[in-house]
């Protein structure tokens, strides 16, 4: 499949089937990542995949936090707010998902619920939290945005559904306790994957693009 026929098809998968990816496909999936164009080639990402009691540790650790009332602590700036049309595209996308799933605006209990699904991993069987050196800063950042695009493309490639999830990067000391991280390492975002549960109300959703006249200028 050509990669603008994935991009046509592809949406963000948020219902997973209970079916992990074979061993020797996620080995093939992520040797091929490693091709990622990066900024001197550098390499910056630490890329942690977590499955099976690894990744469900971690689901009942983040559900601890999230019930504790704990603020979320990103290890990088999370804080911009979006504005104008930034800000109307977010309530454009999140409007979208709720339509699916049949939640009305007012109903902020439903949302909230819908959001925690976020920190389960929308059951997926296995997920990947994006990580660097935090010094490597914005310059990582774009690094590991190519690469996570990348991997991603590639899991779609082989019929494997996706979600990226900033989400993940919201409470990192979870994923740096159970997975040992060092304090210098840096979680940025994070994305679950598996095979998509297409019976879910919540991947009908999609989402439309801006015009290319308005995102792209060609100058001769």
């Amino acid at each position: 499949m050509s990669i603008a026929k994935i991009l046509q098809e592809r949406s963000s998968t948020r219902a997973f089937l209970d079916k992990p990816v074979a061993e020797e496909t996620l080995n093939t999936i992520f040797g091929h990542a490693q091709l990622a164009a990066s900024n001197c080639n550098v390499q910056p990402w630490q890329t942690c995949v977590v499955s099976g009691s690894t990744k469900d540790k971690l689901k009942a650790k983040f559900m601890e936090t999230l019930m504790s009332g704990a603020a979320p602590n990103p290890d990088f700036n999370w804080t911009p707010k979006y504005q104008g049309v930034h800000r109307e595209r977010q309530f454009g996308s999140a409007n979208a998902l709720y339509t699916s799933l049949g939640i009305p605006r007012e109903d902020k209990k439903a949302r909230q619920m819908a959001m925690i699904r976020n920190w389960q991993f929308f059951d997926a069987p296995h997920a990947v939290f994006f990580t660097m050196d935090k010094y490597l800063d914005i310059m990582g950042a774009v690094d590991l945005g190519i690469y996570a695009q990348s991997l991603g493309l590639l899991l779609n490639e082989h019929g494997i559904s996706n979600c990226m999830q900033g989400a993940l990067g919201q409470f990192p000391d979870p994923v740096r306790e159970i997975l040992q991280l060092p304090e210098e390492r840096g979680i940025l975002f994070g994305m679950s994957f598996g095979y998509a549960d297409d019976s879910a109300d919540a991947n009908n959703t999609r989402t439309d693009r801006a015009d290319i006249d308005t995102a792209v200028a060609f100058y001769d």
